[in-house]
């Protein structure tokens, strides 16, 4: 019997990639290697990912430090600690072989226990920039993974490696007529939108914006967020009173991971936000992109994700502070109406994305925990 803890879950682009990498580890127990998976965290995320992938969810609380002044940065310093002594005797009773950690404030009170119980620890670095969780068990983790090649020069050598990320098992399997499954019914080239789990309301508000300019042409697969969807809907109908041109807008408020898969691989091109997470699934299916960072003053990574992408030749870049829906329309036109740039841009992507993630990181995370006593 081996155990594996995964931790690190504030957002999506970190919790999902711990399931993906749960989805490979279970493999191993139908080839006769007995694991137990746990997680651990103030909170489960999402349950039911949890119970799908055999995960034990397992509570331990975790302070947060914010980008911006806040009387809680100083209150969550006594909570990281109350945590830590938390994360101390959770694990101390489990006493699991190895930790998986994909950084995140929910990770810092597990891996610092893990570091004073001699527990092996590895690490997943999704970004071109290091966050400061990630940072610090850095300085004892046995095995470091990362996504992007600018990010090695801020870990140690001998124990880093580009891996990618991370996809779930749902991006791994291949449909002959994805739109047909996702009731897409018109044939024109299909721009698919996605602002993330939560949407975003700039992104929904430029393409409403260019909808007259796009329908003509081709077919839309907007997903807006569940809490925007019925605005989206409403003010697309008042805006296009033509029944046949707007026979041509799906809009989604949320994807499943199936339903993403399959957008994916229906696009013709992407217009996304530029996290990792999304980057990759993006490439993996090898679409040109566009893509829409989170400004720096909100997220401090997406850009530099954004900008790291863009140079292998499989996205463009669109700022929000320069964005308008005549630019998004000449530059959707530009590379889906140029067969070279589009097959350049196709290329790219597919070159980009050859890395498989979370096989490397099960193997390591396996073998760690096969050495462990």
């Amino acid at each position: 019997m081996k155990r594996i803890v995964l931790v690190g879950g504030g957002s999506g682009g970190h919790f999902y990639p711990l399931i993906a990498v749960a989805e490979k580890l279970q493999e191993y127990n139908a080839k006769g290697v007995t694991l137990e998976l746990f997680y651990m965290g103030p909170h489960p995320y999402n349950m039911k990912e949890l119970q799908a992938s055999a995960i034990t969810f397992v509570s331990c609380p975790s302070g947060k430090h914010r980008k911006y002044f806040s009387l809680l940065n100083y209150l969550d310093i006594f909570v990281v600690f109350y945590g830590f002594f938390v994360a101390l005797y959770k694990l101390y009773v489990l006493y699991p072989d190895v930790i998986f950690s994909k950084g995140s404030y929910t990770s810092v009170p597990v891996t610092l226990a893990a570091f004073v119980l001699r527990i092996p620890v590895v690490i997943h670095e999704s970004d071109t920039k290091p966050g400061s969780a990630n940072k610090l068990a850095s300085k004892f983790a046995r095995y470091i993974a990362i996504s992007f090649g600018e990010v090695a020069q801020y870990f140690p050598e001998g124990k880093t490696a580009q891996t990618g990320i991370p996809l779930r098992s749902a991006f791994m399997q291949s449909v002959v007529n994805p739109r047909v499954q996702l009731g897409i019914t018109s044939e024109k080239p299909l721009i698919f939108i996605t602002g993330g789990s939560l949407g975003s309301v700039r992104i929904n508000t430029l393409i409403l914006e260019s909808l007259d300019e796009l329908l003509p042409h081709f077919a839309i697969l907007h997903q807006t967020g569940a809490l925007q969807e019925h605005t989206v809907t409403q003010t697309a109908a008042t805006l296009i009173d033509n029944s046949e041109l707007l026979s041509r807008y799906f809009i989604k408020g949320d994807l499943s991971g199936n339903e993403m898969s399959l957008a994916l691989q229906a696009a013709t091109i992407v217009i996304s936000r530029a996290g990792t997470g999304s980057i990759f699934e993006i490439a993996h299916f090898g679409k040109p992109a566009l893509l829409i960072p989170i400004p720096e003053a909100i997220s401090h990574d997406q850009k530099t994700n954004a900008y790291a992408y863009a140079k292998t030749g499989a996205a463009t870049v669109l700022e929000e502070s320069n964005l308008y829906d005549g630019l998004l329309v000449s530059e959707i036109n530009r590379i889906i109406s140029n067969e070279s740039v589009y097959q350049e841009m196709s290329r790219a992507a597919t070159s980009f994305s050859v890395l498989d993630a979370r096989t490397r990181i099960s193997e390591t995370l396996l073998g760690i925990a096969q050495e462990h006593r």
